[in-house]
């Protein structure tokens, strides 16, 4: 028998279908173990198990009833495979019967990756009331939108009730101030009820530190390993069987109890993995025994800082079998070209050069020497579809990351904004937007926490003041721990009805319509994708090509109006141009290229198509 054979497979508290609680808490040290029903002030013995487990099966636990547990004489804990923590980290855990829910999207599927079209949101600041029940209200939106995938930053219980989410500490909860886990189900169902698939930010890299009571049931990190949140979450040293088990097992909660139909896994690369089978690979070949289970498609899709493609590679070829990752670099060299300053991690990107780079080969640095690193960095992605890249023209790190957590809106004009929108969605991978943006939303969104530890809530101002360093930014940051700094990023429905954001919000429901409806838009593939980048003109001519149609974009991040001479065919029909006077431009381009000469306009997207 095999480790996972030996005992029930999910950590934590579930119910069977006798209404029986069946428990299974890992603690190796633990001479003694058991479940503390809080309201009743009762005591249940845990049976000692192999591996350090200690399981009980019984009808003394009722789905609602407060527990702990206790380990020998310690003080009673919360649980590590909590699903609610409704008086938050330091309080009691609940148990929940989360099977008990009816479903009603049994005629969902979920759409394939290449069709995609995702759009972040962090549950807190989306709405005014910051609950995932309340963005209910707003899913008509995005059916509007065109877009058709939702990803939700993390809803992991962290401490208080306003955080990004990558603080979080119980993996298998649902933030308390969100709704919980039924709130969660009730979304998810919601989602699918209007086509939209979801997905969830999910981080297995590291634990927040408030609240963090890993260390004291066993061996969840290890010292081998350090990451810029401390030691490494253990999955490759002694004991991590168990660690390996809980992460693995929490992925497929969130698939099979909650329907969530995609996993975005937050900095894979500080998941240090050196053992013969990595974790990702194994809960890939996990996910996909499932999906066989319920005849249900499900993804997994990773952050990481590496362009390394063994994680997306298919395990049948030597990789990890992840199917997509976010490329920053195509952001990066995006935020360079439309004249952002080049320091900090921008400091590697050349403006026009890099991108038009990275619209052909996905990564930036693909084997070549990098500046900011000192060394040759990546391998060339060759063979791997653009379904497998997400890009974006920003998302909740850097504009988070900012010192002042300043949107596109606030950075560049409003004919940038939309050149920058064009950039992404005339791409030849996934697009992903962040929420607000297709409004030119002008709030911030900046770095926010509600720790209740003193000591820590200082360490994170301190945090972010030095973090800014290598942008020789001058002055202080926003307070994360103040409630102002989180209320200054919500987003402002009210600007939906006003000018200039009415006409932003109809070019991207144009534009992303054009990329559902168009043959050469519609197919991520990376072969039909011609790029020539102008470094003097600060221009790039982009053509995507496809059986039925020859499609060209003209993307002049200058700022002077240009001819260009369109390549091949005469018989050019205008798509689709962002200077146009319906999308708030000052002069409307010709429908169709006489000769196949344009005069683009400053700042300005272009798009030209010939039928095939």
């Amino acid at each position: 028998m095999s480790f996972s054979e030996t005992l029930p497979a999910v950590p934590g508290i579930r119910f069977n279908e006798f209404g029986e609680a069946e428990v299974l808490v890992w603690a190796p040290l633990a001479e003694e173990a058991s479940i503390l029903l809080v309201d009743q002030d009762k005591n249940l013995s845990l049976q000692k198990a192999d591996y350090g487990y200690w399981t009980l099966k019984t009808d003394k636990i009722k789905p609602d009833d407060l527990y702990q547990i206790v380990l020998g004489e310690e003080e009673p804990l919360p649980d590590p495979a909590s699903v609610y923590q409704p008086q938050g980290v330091h309080g009691p855990s609940q148990a929940v019967d989360i099977k008990d829910f009816q479903w009603t999207d049994q005629q969902w599927k979920n759409p394939g990756l290449s069709d995609y079209i995702i759009y972040e949101v962090h549950i807190g600041t989306f709405t005014p009331e910051g609950t995932l029940q309340a963005i209910e209200s707003k899913l008509d939106h995005l059916v509007e939108l065109g877009v058709n995938a939702i990803e939700i930053m993390p809803v992991s219980q962290f401490a208080g009730a306003r955080n990004w989410g990558y603080d979080g500490v119980f993996p298998y909860s649902v933030q308390d101030s969100y709704g919980g886990p039924r709130a969660m189900q009730e979304f998810v169902n919601a989602c699918h009820g209007r086509g939209i698939a979801v997905v969830l930010d999910m981080v297995y890299n590291h634990l927040g530190p408030e609240g963090n009571v890993f260390g004291k049931f066993g061996h969840y990190f290890t010292d081998k390993y350090h990451t810029p949140w401390g030691d490494a979450v253990n999955v490759d040293d002694a004991w991590s069987d168990a660690v390996r088990q809980y992460f693995i097992e929490n992925a497929l909660m969130w698939f099979h109890d909650f329907h969530i139909d995609a996993l975005r896994l937050d900095a894979v690369h500080a998941i240090k993995d050196f053992g013969p089978l990595h974790l990702l690979q194994e809960m890939k070949m996990r996910v996909n025994e499932l999906s066989e289970l319920t005849n249900r498609q499900h993804y997994l899709m990773v952050e990481m800082d590496l362009n390394d493609t063994r994680f997306v590679k298919p395990i049948e070829k030597g990789g990890y079998g992840m199917d997509a990752q976010w490329i920053d670099e195509f952001h990066h060299a995006l935020r360079v070209s439309s004249g952002q300053q080049k320091s900090g991690y921008y400091s590697d990107f050349e403006p026009i050069v890099s991108l038009a780079k990275s619209y052909k080969d996905a990564y930036v640095y693909d084997g070549v020497y990098s500046d900011h690193r000192k060394r040759k960095f990546g391998v060339k992605a060759d063979g791997l579809p653009g379904q497998q890249f997400i890009v974006f023209s920003q998302n909740h790190d850097h504009v988070g990351n900012r010192m002042l957590g300043e949107r596109t809106s606030q950075l560049v004009s409003f004919e940038m904004q939309k050149l920058l929108a064009g950039a992404v969605l005339i791409s030849p991978y996934l697009p992903l937007l962040f929420m607000g943006e297709e409004w030119s939303e002008t709030n911030p969104f900046q770095y926010f926490v509600s720790h209740t530890d003193p000591e820590l809530a200082e360490a994170v101002r301190k945090g972010r003041k030095s973090e800014f360093a290598a942008f020789h930014m001058e002055g202080d940051a926003p307070d994360p721990v103040s409630e102002e700094t989180f209320r200054k990023s919500k987003v402002q429905w009210e600007l939906l009805d006003k000018e200039p954001h009415r006409t932003m919000l109809n070019y991207y429901k144009t534009f992303i319509a054009l990329r559902k409806q168009e043959p050469a838009l519609r197919k991520t593939d990376r072969d039909g994708i011609i790029v020539e980048g102008f470094e003097d003109r600060e221009l790039i001519i982009l053509q995507r090509v496809s059986p039925e149609q020859h499609l060209t974009a003209v993307l002049n991040f200058s700022k002077n109006a240009q001819e260009v001479s369109l390549p091949g065919e005469s018989n050019w029909q205008k798509l689709i141009v962002s200077s146009d006077t319906k999308w708030g431009g000052e002069k409307d381009l010709p429908e169709t290229a006489d000769g196949g000469v344009i005069r683009v306009q400053p700042e300005s997207m272009s798009v030209y198509t010939n039928e095939l």
